[in-house]
């Protein structure tokens, strides 16, 4: 009976097919074998403050020659409860644009549009300046339990880094620009240029009045006290003077 179930289970399977056990577990896919799923990126605030890297953006116009270019280092500041710092990496910015021959914008995006800063400037006769500025970051929660926010702000009708076309605005001391109430930009160092850029360098450098103020102060007052010291010298060796003079010998 066992040999004819045998030879009928022969003949029915075809050639080529094999029977075979499943004695061990099958194994789940591992994670490299698993479909990636899509992250989206999100800064992640920061309880204290760093100095921020300095990265040099170059935007060029529709001719393929250089229209604007910024030295800088970007710290947004976001005042939640408490303030949160978060630095901009230069490696990470994708910088677009354009350039007209009044008219200019730089701006500086991070991967899906987690944080941008845009400046807007303009040309005025001999002069350029920013005459705008617009920024957001949508950051991680701070907290657990707390809900995504994006903070974002802006500064109009300004002239920020007015600079003689040509030449460069060059300024190593912190500028802090109130964007909102709850976002603050603070760029430093920042060296800035637009609309006329001779082989993409950067022209004469035009001093920031906080560069200006830390290098003459310091300059002024040792010369006050240098000044003091003498005066009071010399009126010590008079008075000293005049006292000899007022003996008779004996």
């Amino acid at each position: 009976m066992v040999l004819r179930s045998l030879f009928f289970l022969a003949v029915l399977l075809p050639a080529g097919v094999h029977l075979q056990r499943h004695d061990t577990p099958v194994q789940p896919p591992s994670d490299s074998e698993r479909p990636s799923e899509a992250q989206i990126y999100k800064p992640v605030l920061q309880p204290s403050e760093a100095i921020p890297p300095i990265g040099t953006y170059m935007l060029k116009n529709r001719a393929g020659k250089p229209c604007i270019k910024a030295t800088v280092g970007v710290e947004y500041i976001v005042i939640e409860k408490k303030t949160w710092y978060f630095n901009l990496d230069p490696s990470r910015v994708r910088t677009s644009g354009h350039c007209d021959d009044r008219d200019a914008l730089l701006s500086f995006t991070l991967p899906d549009n987690a944080a941008s800063l845009q400046l807007s400037f303009k040309k005025e006769k001999t002069l350029f300046y920013v005459t705008k500025l617009t920024a957001h970051v949508s950051p991680l929660p701070v907290c657990k339990g707390c809900s995504n926010k994006t903070y974002s702000g802006l500064v109009d009708h300004e002239k920020l880094f007015k600079t003689a076309d040509g030449q460069s605005f060059k300024c190593k001391s912190e500028n802090l620009l109130l964007m909102s109430s709850q976002l603050q930009i603070k760029l430093v160092p920042v060296q800035i240029q637009a609309f006329t850029l001779s082989r993409g360098q950067y022209g004469k450098e035009m001093e920031c009045w906080a560069d200006f103020n830390k290098r003459v102060i310091p300059i002024i007052i040792g010369a006050t006290v240098l000044g003091l010291l003498l005066i009071a010298g010399l009126t010590y060796l008079f008075i000293k003077d005049r006292r000899t003079q007022g003996y008779d010998r004996l």
